[in-house]
């Protein structure tokens, strides 16, 4: 040891937390380069995402005292929280186990912490259904083993990480003969990469005992020759599904009990955490199914489904330069989100205790039975400020620009959200992200982001998409008939009051959104077909203004009246819609059964 490193012999809470924090940061600053060897289990290129991920919530944790037990579980309850992808969930299930296993005590020797790591191995293989040597946990588990057995003879915290250190760099050059699909990209597997680049930082902590700096320095997007980006490995399961469970409301249901009932709907089955509350990973070509099964049996705090086919075309087989992102409100066909490798962050939907990802997790006709039949009627919520972090951040990996375009910011906080984690990213990245309000929703917000991507396809810079969506938005217009103010009044859009009048007349009303984002009502009929003809007489004067780029619908469960204003559309100018799909549930919380909605774009 050089005489300049101190010694540690007594490892403290705070001295924990900040070798943590130190650790953090060498996986943000490489968070790129991780992205770019992922492999296995899945080429998704999302590892580093997804480290950072669960280091980011153990940053945004507060400084615990000097307790190392207190430390511990402080921050294991943050990964818990924070942890994404299959290495983020066995990182923080690892760090449980050492959390849960350390004797309440301000400081721990050396054959303490040997001891905790050991355990904490145990855990870790525990939470995972089939363990496969040659990844991260094979890592851990040499590094803990050599911790182990040197405990006796190292009393000091640096000098026995900084040697057990080289095991598990040894250890990691091994995954790269160990699995075949590493060998074949000349890589080594990405998460346990992503656990020795955490080791080095503690250890710079130790040795140099600097002030941490909390996201300071920018993610780093280097790039590795020997990877091979072009990989092929087929993709099992298509989506990766994760969520945060609560047991406690769910008498007789264990992890053991839920590990069983879904274990057969995927693969890359993790279950992390107590009794009380689990944090699970599973990739599942059913997400709907998941979920549905996961509710019977705990109550789902938090979830998140990432499609890894998307994921893999945009890390491989990237086919511009800028991203384009939006929220689950545009009513874009699942083909045009393909074609143009659109993102899609989804709104959240609350049915009593239940939660739901905005049409990812629940099927709509399963969701409108529930309007009716639910004793407290569904709410909705935009997207949380760390689901749009992790987005960005995976984009900005991958893409040289971000463009992201949401509904109206007068209908939801998801434009907010959005806008401060793009800066967030933007920051720490160096790379620019740029978030514009549609000022629309439904098929309206659609077509400027369909327009922002063949925008893209033909080669506009990201200053002229942007510069171009503000002269799109004033010229799109949105039309929506619904059947009754009966779920505007549950939705919170129309006053008791109204409401109440309305139903008495048997009132259908016609709405539009003005430029600015505000709803206003400029018809209403009491049958339907006098709907339709009012609504109907709008298009015909809309264009009459000029030239059309295009026009979509979205509808609520009718999509007989939808296709008769396509017909009806087409006779008159001439062309097809751009599209026709379902709307998002989230609109139909607040339109119900029956809604349709024509959106319409002059050139």
């Amino acid at each position: 040891m050089e005489n300049s490193i101190p010694l540690v012999r007594l490892l403290d809470g705070r001295s924990f937390y900040y070798a943590f924090l130190a650790g953090a940061q060498r996986i943000f600053e490489n968070q790129g380069l991780l992205n770019k060897m992922n492999v296995f289990p899945v080429a998704d290129a999302d590892t580093g995402t997804n480290l950072a991920s669960t280091m980011r919530s153990i940053v945004d944790s507060p400084i615990p005292t000097n307790n190392v037990k207190m430390a511990a579980a402080a921050l294991a309850d943050a990964a818990l929280v924070g942890a994404r992808g299959n290495s983020g969930i066995i990182f923080a299930q690892f760090l449980y186990g050492f959390s849960n296993e350390i004797e309440n005590e301000d400081n721990m020797t050396v054959e303490k912490f040997s001891r905790s790591v050991t355990k904490a191995v145990t855990y870790a293989y525990e939470a995972i259904a089939n363990p496969v040597e040659g990844t991260m946990i094979s890592v851990i588990r040499e590094w803990a083993e050599f911790i182990n057995a040197m405990k006796e003879l190292i009393d000091d915290f640096v000098e026995l990480l900084i040697k057990a250190l080289q095991v598990a760099k040894d250890s990691l050059a091994d995954t790269t003969r160990q699995l075949e699909v590493l060998a074949k990209a000349n890589v080594v597997d990405a998460g346990a990469k992503g656990f020795v680049l955490f080791l080095e930082g503690m250890i710079d902590f130790f040795k140099n005992r600097q002030t941490i700096r909390r996201l300071a320095i920018p993610m780093n997007d280097m790039t590795l020759d020997e990877v091979q980006t072009d990989s092929h490995e087929i993709i099992t399961f298509r989506y990766c599904c994760e969520a945060m469970l609560a047991l406690d409301l769910h008498p007789g249901q264990t992890k053991d009990t839920l590990r069983d009932a879904i274990s057969g709907m995927g693969d890359s089955l993790v279950v992390a955490g107590s009794e009380k509350r689990l944090r699970i990973h599973i990739h599942s070509d059913n997400p709907i199914k998941l979920f549905e099964a996961i509710s019977k049996r705990a109550s789902i705090t938090y979830q998140k489904v990432d499609d890894m086919v998307m994921q893999q075309e945009m890390s491989h087989h990237r086919k511009w330069p800028i991203a384009l992102l939006t929220d689950s409100t545009c009513d874009l066909p699942q083909e045009i989100l393909e074609k143009y490798q659109i993102s899609m962050v989804p709104l959240t939907l609350q049915v009593g205790s239940s939660m739901y990802l905005d049409r990812t997790t629940i099927a709509s006709e399963q969701f409108y039975n529930l309007l009716d039949t639910s004793p407290v009627y569904p709410t909705t919520s935009q997207p949380a400020y760390k689901d749009f972090i992790n987005k960005y951040s995976y984009l900005s990996s991958h893409y040289s620009s971000t463009i992201g375009i949401h509904l109206s910011k007068q209908f939801s906080g998801t434009f907010s959200n959005s806008q401060r984690a793009a800066k967030a990213v933007s920051e720490q990245s160096g790379k620019e992200i740029t978030v514009m309000s549609s000022n629309k929703v439904s098929s309206s917000l659609g077509l400027t982001v369909l327009r922002a991507a063949e925008a893209i396809e033909n080669g506009k810079t990201h200053t002229e998409i942007v510069s171009a969506i503000n002269d799109w938005n004033s010229k799109n217009h949105i039309l929506v008939s619904a059947r009754t103010v009966k779920y505007l009044v549950k939705g919170g859009r129309l006053s008791n009051s109204k409401g109440f009048v309305g139903k008495l007349l048997g009132l259908r009303p016609i709405i539009s959104i003005n430029s600015e984002g505000k709803v206003y009502s400029f018809g209403k009929a009491f049958t339907e077909k006098g709907s339709m003809k009012l609504l109907m007489n709008e298009a015909t004067r809309l264009t009459e203004k000029g030239q059309l780029w295009g026009y979509a619908i979205s509808h609520v469960r009718n999509p007989e009246t939808a296709n008769w204003y396509a017909s009806q559309m087409e006779m008159l100018i001439g062309k097809k819609p751009l599209f026709i799909n379902d709307c998002s549930p989230v609109l139909g919380v607040h339109g119900g059964p029956g809604t349709v909605v024509l959106s319409i774009m002059e050139k």
